[in-house]
């Protein structure tokens, strides 16, 4: 490292602070806290996108699991994009509509209310364990760049965040990830992926120099695969971190086509990150771990001011995410947790300070709670699983169910949650955090229960399914946040 690369990440980081304090400006309410006023237009709002779902795990993971096993390293990141694109083109336009802010809220809405708090626990849960797994990564990054203390590294780069976040919510956020996104696409696609395949002697050297499972495209094996399909693919069909920025959008066709253009842009994002990885192995075949693969090849093997601007490029992609983590839990844990054990609801009018001045409280306490857990815990892919283990196996099935199977009941939703979630817990303590038994049989547990249990009750109030229905189809009608409280409808 030089003067020069140093420069490149102090400048960054100075301008990630710089503008949360502009973002604080134009966040005047709530919906521009949480929401950015759901205003972003197609370029801001695919590149938002993409920078959210790219993260530490997708850049330093997706290069690590490259030089593990060649390019069917690529599948992780390939099922994240591939389930953004499945959320664009089938569910984001109907998301959009609903004009609510959190998941729990459009469970309340589709149900009547009865699932809302233990939805919101289950999200929190996720999104919690999803900023940690984000924080921790600054540890590695840091590490490289100035040689500092793990702990330390994990304060630094968690405060950045945590003041930016805090500072403007989602508009600091929204302002941030784009430059995070520009600085990744150039760092990583246009000039780490060229110079790491150069290095390495180009494709053909490659080719000759490791085994030929590493251009196989299922050496990482189909049960993998299938299972990174199950974890991620639907993990971004009902993440809260990926609904709040389908929020963002200023209409329907912002919602798909820019969702679309951002999971067009994580599949090549992936191949990317495998090449990169596979380039690695040849040129340090026995490193001691495969995510040392990353921080090893910037090291060794890019000029003066490109390192700097690459190793600001992992920085932008652990920020992207641990914010849009972060802003996710201040709000689930604020607007479907304290506000509905305390039997208010979250309003839009009326007192848009108070309310942006609570949910900025709760991104300054979620972020200190993220800080203190990212110290104490060491291993980021069992807390990654367990967070999408616990995710997918809860709310998978009451969401899509509720958005696709109208005979879905409240008290499905709530058989399910438990049912799935419970069985994934086990299953975790009995095989183990990485088996792949938990979200397997989750899943099926959680899909019976809905069923069962919806066809074994009544059906949902045909009043609550009208408004349902009128709100999918975007018709003029209040949010249910400003017409229904956790009292009424009996959350």
């Amino acid at each position: 490292m030089t003067a020069v690369d140093y420069t490149v990440i102090v400048v960054y980081l100075a301008g990630m602070l710089a503008l949360g304090w502009w973002g604080m400006r134009r966040a005047s309410s709530t919906s521009d806290f949480l929401v950015a006023g759901r205003r972003l237009g197609p370029f801001m709002y695919s590149g938002t996108m993409a920078a959210i779902v790219l993260g530490g795990a997708s850049t330093i993971g997706g290069v690590g699991l490259g030089y593990q096993y060649g390019l069917s390293g690529a599948w992780m990141v390939l099922t994240i994009g591939l389930g953004l694109l499945a959320l664009s083109v089938f569910f984001s336009a109907r998301i959009a509509r609903l004009k609510v802010y959190t998941v729990s809220q459009m469970l309340d809405l589709r149900y009547g209310g009865s699932s809302g708090l233990i939805s919101g626990i289950v999200m929190w849960a996720y999104t919690l364990m999803l900023a940690v797994t984000s924080t921790i990564a600054y540890a590695t990054i840091f590490d490289v760049i100035f040689g500092l203390d793990r702990v330390v590294a994990i304060v630094l780069g968690g405060a950045i965040v945590v003041c930016y976040s805090t500072l403007g919510g989602m508009w600091s956020i929204t302002l941030t990830d784009m430059v995070q996104f520009v600085v990744k696409t150039v760092g990583v696609l246009l000039l780490l992926l060229p110079i790491a395949v150069v290095k390495a002697g180009g494709f053909g050297a490659m080719k000759s120099e490791l085994p030929h499972g590493y251009f196989s495209p299922m050496g990482i094996g189909a049960q993998t695969v299938f299972t990174y399909v199950l974890i991620y693919s639907f993990g971004m069909l009902i993440g809260q971190d990926i609904w709040q920025r389908v929020f963002t959008a200023r209409d329907d066709r912002v919602a798909r086509l820019g969702g679309t253009a951002a999971g067009t842009y994580c599949l090549a994002y992936a191949v990317a990150g495998a090449i990169i990885g596979t380039a690695a192995k040849v040129l340090y075949p026995k490193l001691g771990a495969p995510d040392d693969a990353f921080a090893t090849i910037v090291k060794d093997a890019l000029p003066v001011g490109v390192k700097g601007l690459v190793l600001a490029a992992a920085l932008s992609a652990v920020m992207s995410t641990s914010s849009g983590a972060l802003i996710a839990c201040a709000t689930v844990a604020n607007n479907d947790i304290w506000a509905r054990l305390r039997g208010r609801t979250l309003r839009t009018s009326g007192s848009s300070h108070d309310e942006v001045g609570g949910n900025r409280v709760f991104i300054l306490l979620m972020g200190v709670a993220v800080i203190g857990i990212s110290v104490v815990l060491n291993d980021v892919v069992e807390a990654l699983t367990v967070a999408y283990n616990v995710l997918v196996g809860g709310l998978l099935m009451p969401i899509l169910g509720g958005l696709l199977w109208k005979r879905g009941t409240g008290a499905g939703a709530l058989a399910s949650v438990g049912v799935g979630g419970l069985t994934v817990v086990a299953l975790m303590g009995w095989k183990g955090i990485l088996a792949n038994e938990p979200i397997y049989f989750g899943l099926l547990a959680s899909l019976v229960a809905y069923v069962a249990v919806s066809l074994a009750t009544k059906p949902t109030d045909a009043a609550i399914l009208d408004v349902w229905r009128r709100r999918l189809a975007g018709e003029p009608a209040a949010p249910v946040s400003e017409t229904t409280s956790p009292a009424t409808t009996g959350a």
